[in-house]
């Protein structure tokens, strides 16, 4: 019994200086300002913003716009064809009808008005011209009004069989030679 006493004393000697230690401890108070010297310490949206902008702007997929015209064919020695691409000057008689563009690879040639810039890309279907119904083009040449794009191809026969004229969607990939 003399030892549970004596326990009994420690315990409670042990508890009476917790207690008077977290009072002393309550009447403390500090306080820590932390600071931060990470240079990119802010959030800025706007830099976020166009970071996701490039992302986009690098992906060569993307649409810019949609487009609703008339699809036509035509070759480089028409009546009043000159046989020259009117953005390039490029001599086309020898019945070329693609281009190889930096970005998007060898694509087909079209024409369009104003309303597109030279160097602009657009996409669209067309499964009577292309093996894959898909035709992806960059506009070199002018003679169109509106939102019409006519397509160079090799002969007459195909532009008036395959293409003849017919209202499709296009969409812009790309305005001009450059993507922004």
């Amino acid at each position: 019994m003399k030892k549970i006493k004596a326990i009994y004393k420690i315990i409670c000697i042990f508890t009476l200086i917790g207690v008077i230690l977290c009072f002393q401890n309550s009447g403390i108070t500090n306080i820590y300002k932390t600071t931060n010297n990470n240079p990119n310490k802010n959030v800025n949206l706007n830099a976020m913003a166009k970071v996701i902008a490039n992302f986009q702007a690098a992906d060569i997929n993307t649409v810019l716009d949609t487009y609703y015209g008339t699809l036509t064919g035509y070759v480089a020695d028409c009546p009043l064809c000159s046989g020259k691409l009117g953005c390039t000057g490029q001599n086309v008689l020898d019945r070329t009808t693609e281009y190889e563009d930096a970005q998007y690879g060898k694509v087909r040639i079209v024409a369009s008005s104003s309303n597109l810039p030279c160097g602009s890309i657009v996409r669209f279907l067309n499964n009577t011209v292309s093996e894959t119904g898909v035709i992806t083009a960059i506009v070199l040449d002018r003679g169109v009004t509106g939102t019409s794009l006519d397509l160079l191809v090799e002969s007459t026969d195909i532009a008036l069989t395959k293409i003849g004229s017919r209202k499709i969607n296009y969409d812009i990939l790309r305005f001009g030679w450059t993507r922004e």
